[in-house]
């Protein structure tokens, strides 16, 4: 168990950076299926479909960032390590307070559902088609 102290020093505490990412991995698989879904009912095709669903990952991950991320990570008047107040995933402010780290939170989804996209999306377009 962490002292006081401990908690002084570094003040992130790993199971709760582990729980968001667990949570975020979670979000991002089932928002993958909901795209191979909608992708397989528009009937989008080879690199369609991958755009489709590289740009909604990306867009998913930017909500996150919006509505839970942003609100919490720098209070008023804040300077990240580089004198910018954006904390887009550098310094204490940005996405590494809460996650691993700025490319599992912005990319890693990408890869994590990419194989329930796929599946999804073939069956919906084979009902679709049929």
């Amino acid at each position: 168990m962490l002292s006081e102290r401990d908690f002084q020093i570094s003040p992130i505490v790993q199971e709760s950076v582990m729980h968001n990412s667990k949570a975020l991995q979670n979000l991002q698989s089932l928002s993958a299926s909901l795209f191979g879904i909608s992708a397989g009912i528009l009937g989008l095709e080879s690199y369609s479909g991958f755009l489709f669903y590289i740009f909604f990952s990306l867009l998913t991950s930017f909500l996150i960032y919006l509505v839970r991320v942003a609100p919490l990570s720098s209070p008023k008047g804040y300077k990240d390590n580089k004198g910018t107040g954006n904390g887009l995933g550098s310094g204490v402010g940005g996405v590494k307070k809460y996650f691993r780290s700025g490319f599992e939170f912005w990319a890693g989804g990408i890869m994590n559902g990419f194989a329930g996209f796929v599946l999804t999306w073939t069956l919906f377009y084979g009902l679709v088609r049929a």
